[in-house]
């Protein structure tokens, strides 16, 4: 306890220091022209443990922190940054960013409008119940020896990996608009995986536990990954990899699919997740995943699924990856309907964006550094439960396949033309599931295949699914990202079409 509060005292201290510096490139920013200026310190706290094999693979931490400012002149944005965080190097950037900004007026189109924002001031800490960094290293590292063992001792298993990775990230924020914020975020999750191999065929099988690329993750302490229960699960997940190399092989056709929980996140994420993100509606950004089919004349008479999808964005869901307090410009976290009840009915905007609608922020803005430009983001866009037990929902499908976990995916530049592939599925006859198939694939249009939704399982079987590694930008930021998910079965879905043998 007495180390505890000594380092919540320093960091008290620390922060204080850190404001003032902040302040004074506020003040220098508007003293050179700056008709708004925000700016910020950002300081990402990270270790990971990674096993393979039986043996420990990598420990490691580090720690990133620096400031940044951006302002706008004459309706033009600058940005500026430095890992310097010092009066005399405030000083610096708050000019750097001021002369880009009236650099980029000389060029630039139409003026940045931001929508209206009251005063913010206050403090978030993500809730937990024990803090990842506080956990014995040597009990984190035995966990995953532990799962490893346990994946190991099934026949056949090639090779076995686990990790462990958790965060903490401090940040303030300070506005010419009065706004003073501060915020301490907490992510922690973890990830097994198991593979097998056949020899003869160079086949390769994988099955992961509980999520693919990378880990389940959450907004949340050690608590989540001691609720995985690593352990227990890694036999099964093993004797599931080896049983795939002898696995019937997924025959192309038409059929009803059922989406596990994963899987159906990981759907939410790229056909509807990145499509909301309004800079790409309005082609201010198109790296790394492009643009978006969802234009701005289908906001509120588009029917971009059945009457069963609704799909929010909530920067408040309890443990979301996505949640946290205020974005990066200082807007409070808040619920966005996204689709009701079928039909398409919002977007995750800027304060920049958002005027090109008549509409104000929603607080989806995010850096993932000190030395990034903060750009819209996910926060936790999740679909809705909806009313079915699973067991109800594969005794109502005469015919059909259920999938589980993503292994790979490819979507087109505007997110409308997708196939995913999963590491394992089970046929569904006459309500029953029977035989295991492997390296099963489905493919589709977005919202015909999200008009196909006839069911959607109730909150007994949602999970925020965590993203950790959602990529966007030009250089790429890396965000966390969440999405509340439920098993969901889909009618009429192409199935098998894959060059997986």
């Amino acid at each position: 306890m007495r180390r505890r509060n000594h380092a919540r005292n320093r960091a008290q201290g620390k922060v204080s220091v850190m404001r003032d510096i902040l302040q004074r490139a506020l003040a220098i920013a508007e003293q050179l022209g700056a008709s708004y200026a925000d700016a910020r310190y950002m300081e990402r706290a990270t270790e990971s443990i990674a096993v393979k094999n039986g043996v420990v693979d990598g420990i490691t931490s580090g720690v990133s922190q620096g400031i940044n400012i951006r302002v706008l002149v004459q309706g033009a944005w600058g940005f500026a940054s430095s890992s310097i965080a010092a009066m005399p190097e405030a000083e610096v950037i708050a000019q750097r960013a001021v002369a880009i900004a009236k650099a980029s007026a000389l060029s630039a189109g139409k003026p940045a409008v931001l929508s209206p924002l009251e005063k913010q001031v206050g403090k978030y800490t993500t809730p937990m119940a024990k803090d990842p960094f506080f956990v014995p290293l040597n009990e984190k590292v035995d966990l995953l020896l532990r799962a490893d063992a346990a994946m190991r001792s099934v026949k056949g298993i090639a090779v076995t990996t686990g990790n462990i990775e958790y965060g903490k990230e401090t940040k303030i924020f300070v506005s010419s608009e009065g706004s003073d914020v501060e915020q301490v975020l907490v992510d922690c999750g973890a990830a097994i995986t198991a593979y097998a191999a056949d020899e003869q065929s160079g086949e390769l099988q994988q099955r992961s536990y509980p999520n693919s690329f990378g880990r389940q993750a959450g907004a949340t302490g050690y608590e989540i990954i001691e609720a995985m229960d690593l352990v227990g699960h890694a036999p099964k997940i093993a004797e599931e990899a080896v049983q795939l190399l002898t696995a019937k092989q997924l025959e192309p056709g038409v059929t009803t699919i059922i989406l596990d929980g994963p899987q159906t996140a990981i759907q939410i994420h790229e056909s509807c997740g990145h499509p909301i993100e309004l800079d790409r509606v309005l082609g201010m950004e198109a790296g790394f995943v492009g643009k978006s089919f969802l234009t701005t004349d289908k906001l509120n008479n588009f029917t971009y699924g059945s009457e069963f999808v609704n799909i929010v964005a909530d920067a408040t869901t309890p443990g979301g990856l996505g949640t946290f307090g205020w974005d990066d410009e200082g807007v409070p976290a808040q619920r966005t309907n996204i689709v009701t009840n079928g039909t398409f009915t919002g977007y995750l905007m800027s304060r920049d964006t958002s005027p090109d609608l008549g509409l104000s922020s929603n607080g989806c803005v995010r850096a993932d550094n000190w030395n990034r430009l903060p750009m819209i983001r996910m926060t936790n866009v999740s679909l809705l439960p909806g009313t079915w037990k699973l067991e109800d929902l594969i005794a109502d499908t005469e015919d059909g396949i259920y999938l589980s976990v993503n292994r790979s995916w490819s979507i087109d530049n505007l997110r409308l033309n997708f196939q995913f592939a999963t590491e394992v599925g089970w046929e569904i006859k006459n309500g029953k599931l029977g035989a295991m198939i492997k390296n099963p694939t489905y493919t589709g249009i977005t919202p015909e295949f999200w008009r196909s939704c006839d069911a959607v399982c109730n909150a007994d079987y949602w999970t925020v699914w965590g993203t950790p590694n959602c990529g966007k930008g030009e250089p790429m930021q890396t965000m966390r990202t969440g999405h509340g998910a439920a098993p969901s079965r889909f009618r009429n879905v192409r199935v098998g079409v894959s060059a997986l043998k």
